[in-house]
């Protein structure tokens, strides 16, 4: 049998099989390069277009942090105003009130009771004076109770004392100042 060499033409193959391999290889990583390249590209624009997306909202934001900030000075400039308005009509009203306060601690004195000092704490009143007897301060208190414009009479302290001869009795009391219905104060201005 002859002998062949069949070597030169496995290694052309084997050569040509090592080419067509690396230009795969080369072509994949081409390929594959380029694909990288474009979904980092891709990834880029959209990282690209959350930063404005996030820009824009901070901006605005802080543009509403603002006309939040100045809604919140108008609300606290309107409660305070309203404040002034309760405080006015509240004053408005009050007003007549010390006048029918000084009347009515005239009407409701009885003979023999003499007041030395009258203080006044809001809506609270404490009175101290001299009364000829207990049961004049009793009277006293029961005049409070039936007042249109006072109320509530509490008696702090009674002392009875004897000074040349005559019985007298130092006393503290408390009562409420009281605001009448408009119809009840009607009528006890029609009365007086």
């Amino acid at each position: 049998m002859a002998h062949i060499n069949l070597l030169p033409w496995r290694e052309e193959l084997r050569k040509e099989q090592q080419q067509q391999f690396a230009v795969i290889g080369v072509g994949t990583a081409i390929v594959a390069g380029l694909l990288i390249l474009l979904t980092h590209m891709q990834m880029s624009g959209l990282i690209e277009q959350q930063d404005n997306r996030n820009k824009f909202l901070e901006t605005e934001i802080a543009s509403l942090d603002k006309k939040i900030a100045k809604i919140k000075d108008l609300e606290k400039t309107k409660a305070d105003l309203l404040a002034r308005m309760d405080i006015i009509q509240q004053l408005q009203h009050s007003r007549p009130q010390s006048v029918h306060l000084m009347d009515e601690l005239v009407y409701t004195l009885p003979d023999g009771v003499f007041l030395n000092a009258i203080t006044q704490k809001g809506d609270s009143l404490t009175m101290s004076g001299v009364a000829q007897s207990n049961a004049r301060v009793s009277a006293y208190m029961r005049n409070i109770d039936n007042s249109k414009w006072m109320g509530k009479p509490r008696l702090d302290v009674i002392e009875t004392k004897e000074e040349d001869k005559r019985r007298t009795a130092t006393f503290v009391l408390r009562a409420k100042q009281i605001t009448p219905t408009e119809e009840s104060a009607e009528s006890a201005e029609e009365k007086g």
